[in-house]
């Protein structure tokens, strides 16, 4: 079976959604989806979308801390053209449906997080992403060239290389395989524009903040599409997530910490002041390995998140999820501290693009947090990733709808399932999922070490080559998939992390615990 449109985008997150619409004027749009067409990581984004929208703030400060959290690796240029554009772009997400909180006065309810010198955090209460997604999905629904396909997973992009009619020719991609979950048959997607908008691989962790669909998809395939990947060692594990056994990756928002919350010991004692002068509002590497400091010297599983000293009507009014969840889990924030652990967040690395989205193969773009454009660098500035998916898929459109006139896809070969068998040890496969995302929490974590890293890539490769054998012996299906992709990045994380020799953002190593005067980008190239 095959499906053609003259745009395909992977992923229905802001950066999917906002290529989207920016393009369906100019052509039809394919929109692949791995669940329903409003389960995207951009949902789960409870703090909000950083901008100037202040006389009291200014794109130099924007510009000056994220460089900041970015602790050296960050591209100027990248930065300057993201935080510059960013109000116009927000104000197209307004006239989409997007509603910010508004304060008493009628303006932006701006609030400030970990690493901001001003208030610019334009925000939805704390259900800002679930605001972002909600609007974006009717916009796009209601367009006549938009058609979603939910319940799809992408296997592989399908790449002018691999095409016989097309060899001698400049590489380029010509579409994607993807599996119809449901009812288990793979679909040819042809597209001459495909915008790869997949999201992160929290998953590849054992605590993790993202949803289950976060393994790595976008990453993985364009690595094996030729496409070059960078600062993979970079991830950004969020200091609170919920600590509670019943409580699946439920995220306490940085704004917590914004709006004065403070950190404590099961024992009462606050413990920031004795990391960084900015006490919460440091940023979130710094955070997170106080907090993990704490509890290996503890042997304790949690820290404390307290805003008791709040007023009720304050956390209920401005923290309505948050405190409606744990009420639910028979915790009253505003009487009791909030449990917390660190967990995965986000990735600052991923497929290196330009300041168009444009990859390393023609046709092919990303945006969101499957790319790499710059702006991050070695730390990603608090609510600075929505920012950064909304303007680099923009602007990635705007070069895609001039590329859309480039090429006709002709009809693209069928999926070839070959001699592989149903399987009957899906038990392998859920085994090899647990290992992977322990062995990279034990040894590919918070704090490393060279001895961590050599005993994760040992393992790894051995789980590469048995993941590689029974995904050609037997027939694919969605768990298959993402255990392929997320077994790839977590060897990628493990390569980028172990030539890293020194300490910088996100990446901390005890046996390089300081920082080279060169900062250098890490970049993989395919084989």
């Amino acid at each position: 079976m095959q499906k053609k449109s003259d745009y395909l985008v992977i992923g229905s997150g802001i950066a999917g959604l906002t290529f989207a619409l920016s393009v369906a004027d100019h052509g039809k749009v394919s929109i692949i989806t791995k669940r329903n067409k409003d389960e995207a990581t951009t949902c789960y984004a409870q703090g909000g979308i950083a901008s100037v929208f202040s006389k009291q703030d200014s794109f130099k400060e924007h510009i000056n801390d994220t460089l900041r959290a970015g602790d050296g690796l960050c591209n100027r240029k990248i930065v300057e053209t993201i935080v510059s554009e960013g109000p116009k772009d927000i104000k197209k997400l307004i006239k989409w449906g997007v509603k910010f909180s508004k304060n008493n006065k009628g303006n932006f309810d701006l609030c400030k997080e970990g690493g901001h010198s001003r208030r610019r955090i334009l925000h939805s209460n704390d259900k800002t992403g679930h605001e972002i997604e909600r609007a974006l999905i009717a916009a796009a629904s209601k367009h006549p060239n938009i058609k979603f396909y939910e319940n799809h997973i992408t296997i592989d992009l399908i790449t002018s290389n691999k095409i016989r009619q097309y060899k001698g020719k400049d590489n380029r991609c010509l579409g994607a395989f993807a599996l119809n979950i449901k009812n288990k048959k793979v679909v040819t997607f042809a597209a001459p524009v495909v915008m790869l908008a997949t999201g992160g691989a929290g998953k590849v962790y054992l605590y993790t903040s993202n949803p289950d669909i976060s393994s790595g998809d976008g990453i993985a395939m364009t690595y094996r599409a030729g496409c070059r990947i960078a600062n993979l060692e970079f991830v950004q594990f969020h200091p609170t997530c919920f600590f509670h056994p019943r409580a699946k990756s439920f995220l306490i928002s940085e704004a917590l910490r914004g709006e004065g919350g403070i950190h404590r010991l099961k024992n009462g004692m606050p413990f920031m002041h004795k990391y960084d002068p900015r006490k919460e509002l440091a940023t979130r590497d710094i955070v997170a390995r106080a907090i993990d400091f704490e509890l290996k010297k503890r042997g304790e599983e949690y820290v404390l998140l307290d805003v008791t000293h709040k007023s009720p009507k304050f956390i209920k009014t401005r923290f309505p999820n948050i405190y409606s969840t744990c009420l639910s889990f028979g915790l009253d924030i505003t009487k009791s501290p909030i449990p917390v652990v660190p967990a995965a967040h986000y990735f600052c690395g991923g497929v290196v693009t330009d300041e168009h989205g444009r990859t390393d193969i023609k046709g092919l773009y990303a945006a969101g947090e499957v790319a790499c454009s710059g702006i991050h660098g070695a730390n990603r500035l608090a609510s600075n990733s929505l920012l950064e998916a909304l303007v680099l898929a923009r602007r990635a459109a705007s070069k895609a709808i001039e590329d859309r006139s480039d090429i006709n896809i002709p009809s693209l070969p069928a999926w070839d399932a070959g001699q592989a068998t149903d399987s009957d040890e899906e038990v392998v496969i859920l085994q090899n999922w647990d290992e992977v995302r322990q062995l990279m929490w034990n040894y590919v974590g918070i704090v490393r070490s060279n001895k961590r890293l050599i005993r994760a890539k040992k393992r790894i490769d051995i789980l590469l080559d048995e993941i590689k054998e029974y995904y050609w012996n037997f027939k694919i299906t969605n768990n298959l998939i993402e255990l392929r992709n997320i077994a790839l990045v977590a060897s990628l994380i493990i390569n980028s992390a172990l030539s890293r020799h020194e300490s910088r953002g996100l990446h901390y190593t005890i046996d390089y615990p300081k920082k080279n005067k060169l900062a250098k980008d890490t970049v993989i190239k395919p084989n």
